[in-house]
C-alpha cells in the first residue's frame, strides 16, 4: 500500500519551542568580553556564565526563558571566539580539558563542522557532543553513586553531579540540554524535530566550552579527593552476522535513494539536507554519522505518518513541557494514549514493524538509537553492516511514498526488486521468541546427537541397581509424549511463538556438559586410565545418557507447546494460575538440579535417574489434571466450535 503525505509544515517545532531555540537567545543585544568568560589558556570563568542563570520569584525553579535571554550574548561571544581560533590553537587551549570525555578526537571534528558553517554538520556535531557528554557525566556520577540514571535530565538533576561540579554549573547544563522547559537541544535533535537551520551554531560552540570547563572542575575534584579517573569502556557494537537480511549497499542502491529521497513525501522538505549528508557520510565510510542521521529522520518521517494516519496533526510538532513528545515509543505502540488502536503498525505491516523493533527496541538486538544517543558506542568502530541495513530499509520505505508510476520505474531495477522482496519477507531476528526458537533448535540438535555416541560393551551388558527406575521413566516418557503429540499444530511450527525461559538454557547447558564429559570419559575408558570407581561411574553415566536424551527432548516439546498457547494463561483462575506456576517452577528446579549433577565436579549419574523419575511423575500427574495451557486452548477451541 502506498500513500502520499502532505508537507504543509515549515517547522516541526511548536511555536514556544521555536521561539526558545531560534529567537530568545538573540533578544538581548549587548557586547560581552570573552576574557571575562574564558582565559587565554582556555580556563572557563564559571561565574560569568552561572550569573546568567536566573530563578523564578519563589526561587523554587529555574527561569528558563529568562536564563536563555541572558545567556544569548555569552553564547554569541563564545562562538565568535572559537571561530577566531585556528585548529591548532583550539587543540592547545581546549583538547587537554576534553580528555575526560574519552572522545577528545570528536571535538576536533566538531571544530571542523563549526568552521564549515554547514548547518546539518553542526546539528550532527551537537547530537554527538550531547551523547558523549551524557556518557562522561555518567562516569562522573559513578565516582560517588552506584546506579547511573538512564535519562539525561535525571542525571543532571542528581546530587552526585552537583557534589562534583556544583549546583550552579548543573543548572547551566539543564538550561541547555536537561529540560523540555529550556533549549532542550539534545532531545529536539535526537528525536528529529529540529531542521538544520533551526539550531544556532553558537549553542554548539558554547557546549564545547562548557564541556571543557567541566573537565577543569573534574580535575580539581579528583585531586582534592585523591581519586583516579576510570571511565567505563565504550561498546564496540558487533556486526549483525545472521541478523543481516539485506545485502551490502551498492552504488545502484545509493543512486536510487539519492533520487527517491527528493521525490518521497516521507521526507519533509526542511529535513532533506540531513538525508543528503547521511549519504555523503556513508560514502566517506563514516557509518556512525550516517546511522545517526538516518535514525533521527526515520523518526521524523514516521511521526509525520503517525500524525496523518491517526488524524492527530498536532502530534507532528514538539510538545510543550506539559505534554509528551511523540517519539518512537509512541509511534510504534499498539495503542494511542487515549486507548484507540494505533493505525501506523497496521499500515506499515508486520515485516516493517519487526525490522524497527529488532533494530530499536529488542534487548538482544543492536538497539542502535539508544546506544548511540546515550554515548555508549565507539563511533569510529561502528559496523558498516548495521548502516547497510538501515539504508536499505530506508530506501524500500521511502519508495512507498512516491507516486505509483515513479515507484514502478524504480522497482523494475533487479536490485531494488530484490530488496523490496526481502523487506516484505522480513521476520524478527532479535525478538525473545525468535532467539529462543534458535536456542531450542540448537539444543535439540545437540541432544539428538547423543545416541550417536558409542557405548562401551561393558555398559551395554551391565545391569544397574536402578534399572527398574529407568524402565518406569521410559514408560512415563512414552505416555507423556503420546499425550503431548495430540496437541502439536498441524504445521508443526511449534517454535514460532516462544518467549525466553531459563528452562531451555539449563537444558542447553546440560547437553554441552554431558557431551564434554562423555567424550573425555570415553577416551579415558578406551585408554584404560580410569580407576575402578570411575569405570563404574562411567557405566552409570552411559545408562543415564540413554534416559536423559528423550527426557530433555520431551521438556523442549513441552516448553514449545505451552508457549505457543501462552495467551490462554489469562483464562486461568488465580488458584489455577498459582498451581501452574508451581508446576513450571518444578520443571525449572529439575533442570537446574540436572545441570548441577551432570557437572564434572559432581558427576552424580544415579541421582540424575532418580531426579528424572520424580520430575516425570510430576509432569504426568499435572497432565492428567488437564491444567496445562494446551488443554485450556483445546477446551476453548471446542467451545468455539460448539
Amino acid at each position: 500500500m502506498q500513500i502520499l503525505l502532505e508537507d504543509p509544515t515549515t517547522t516541526c517545532l511548536s511555536p514556544s519551542v521555536y521561539d526558545m531555540i531560534c529567537k530568545l537567545g538573540f533578544e538581548v543585544r549587548e557586547s560581552r568580553d570573552i576574557n571575562s568568560i574564558v582565559t587565554q589558556n582556555g580556563e572557563v570563568c564559571w561565574k560569568a556564565i552561572t550569573d546568567c542563570v536566573i530563578y523564578t520569584q519563589s526561587a523554587q525553579a529555574l527561569d528558563y526563558q529568562g536564563s536563555v535571554r541572558l545567556l544569548g550574548p555569552v553564547c554569541e561571544v563564545i562562538h565568535l571566539h572559537l571561530s577566531s581560533l585556528t585548529k591548532g590553537q583550539f587543540e592547545i587551549q581546549y583538547v587537554p580539558w576534553l580528555q575526560w570525555t574519552s572522545s577528545p578526537e570528536l571535538f576536533a571534528e566538531i571544530f571542523d563542522a563549526l568552521e564549515s558553517l554547514q548547518s546539518p554538520a553542526i546539528s550532527l556535531s551537537l547530537m554527538k557532543l550531547t551523547a558523549c557528554l551524557e556518557r562522561a557525566l555518567g562516569d562522573v556520577f559513578l565516582l560517588i553513586g552506584k546506579e547511573c540514571p538512564f535519562l539525561l535530565r535525571d542525571l543532571l538533576a542528581s546530587e552526585e553531579l552537583a557534589q562534583v561540579f556544583g549546583l550552579s554549573v548543573m543548572n547551566v547544563l539543564r538550561v541547555f540540554v536537561g529540560s523540555p522547559c529550556g533549549l532542550n537541544l539534545r532531545n529536539v535533535l535526537w528525536h528529529g524535530f529540529a531542521a538544520p537551520h533551526e539550531v544556532p551554531p553558537m549553542y554548539c560552540s558554547t557546549m564545547v566550552v562548557l564541556t571543557a570547563g567541566m573537565g577543569q572542575l573534574l580535575k580539581s575534584y579528583l585531586q582534592q579527593n585523591k581519586l583516579t579517573w576510570a571511565p567505563r569502556p565504550l561498546i564496540a557494537l558487533p556486526d549483525l552476522e545472521d541478523g543481516a537480511v539485506f545485502p551490502e549497499v551498492t552504488r545502484e542502491v545509493l543512486s536510487v535513494l539519492e533520487e527517491v529521497m527528493k521525490k518521497s513525501t516521507f521526507v519533509l522538505g526542511t529535513m532533506l539536507p540531513y538525508w543528503e549528508v547521511a549519504l555523503i557520510r556513508f560514502k566517506s565510510h563514516r557509518f556512525a554519522d550516517c546511522a545517526i542521521l538516518l535514525l533521527t529522520q526515520l523518526e521524523t518521517g514516521l511521526r509525520h505518518l503517525f500524525a496523518t494516519i491517526n488524524k492527530c496533526p498536532q502530534r507532528l510538532l514538539t510538545a510543550e513541557s506539559t505534554a509528551l513528545y511523540t517519539t518512537f515509543d509512541e509511534i510504534l505502540a499498539k495503542h494511542l494514549n487515549d486507548g484507540e488502536i494505533n493505525q501506523l503498525p497496521l499500515f506499515l505491516g508486520e515485516p516493517a514493524m519487526e525490522f524497527l523493533w529488532d533494530f530499536l527496541n529488542h534487548q538482544q538486538g543492536p538497539r542502535v538509537r539508544d546506544r548511540l544517543s546515550h554515548g555508549e558506542i565507539n563511533l569510529p568502530e561502528f559496523p558498516k553492516g548495521v548502516t547497510d541495513q538501515l539504508l536499505t530499509f530506508s530506501t524500500v520505505l521511502l519508495l512507498r511514498f512516491v507516486e505509483e508510476e515513479l515507484a514502478s520505474v524504480f522497482k523494475e531495477k533487479a536490485a531494488i526488486q530484490s530488496l523490496v522482496h526481502l523487506a516484505e519477507g522480513y521476520s524478527a531476528h532479535f525478538h525473545p521468541m525468535s532467539l529462543l526458537r534458535k536456542q531450542v533448535l540448537s539444543c535439540e540438535k545437540s541432544i539428538r546427537a547423543w545416541p550417536l555416541l558409542p557405548l562401551p560393551r561393558e555398559a551395554e551388558e551391565a545391569r544397574l541397581e536402578c534399572s527398574s527406575e529407568i524402565n518406569a521413566c521410559n514408560s512415563l516418557i512414552i505416555k507423556i509424549t503420546h499425550e503431548l503429540y495430540h496437541h502439536v499444530p498441524e504445521n508443526h511450527g511449534v517454535f514460532t511463538d516462544l518467549d525466553n525461559r531459563p528452562i531451555e538454557k539449563c537444558c542447553t547447558h546440560v547437553s554441552h556438559q554431558v557431551v564434554a564429559s562423555w567424550v573425555r570419559r570415553h577416551q579415558q575408558w578406551a585408554e584404560k586410565t580410569l580407576r575402578s570407581r570411575q569405570r563404574q561411574n562411567f557405566v552409570r553415566m552411559s545408562w543415564s545418557i540413554k534416559l536423559l536424551s528423550p527426557v530433555l527432548l520431551l521438556i523442549l516439546l513441552l516448553i514449545a507447546l505451552e508457549l505457543v498457547n501462552i495467551p490462554e494463561v489469562h483464562g486461568k483462575k488465580t488458584d489455577e494460575y498459582q498451581q501452574y506456576l508451581k508446576f513450571l517452577k518444578s520443571i525449572l528446579q529439575y533442570t537446574e538440579n540436572l545441570e548441577a549433577h551432570t557437572s564434572p565436579e559432581k558427576n552424580k549419574w544415579i541421582e540424575t535417574i532418580r531426579l528424572t523419575h520424580t520430575a516425570l511423575l510430576r509432569m504426568w500427574t499435572f497432565s492428567e489434571k488437564k491444567q496445562m495451557l494446551i488443554h485450556l486452548a483445546k477446551k476453548c477451541t471446542s467451545t468455539a466450535v460448539l
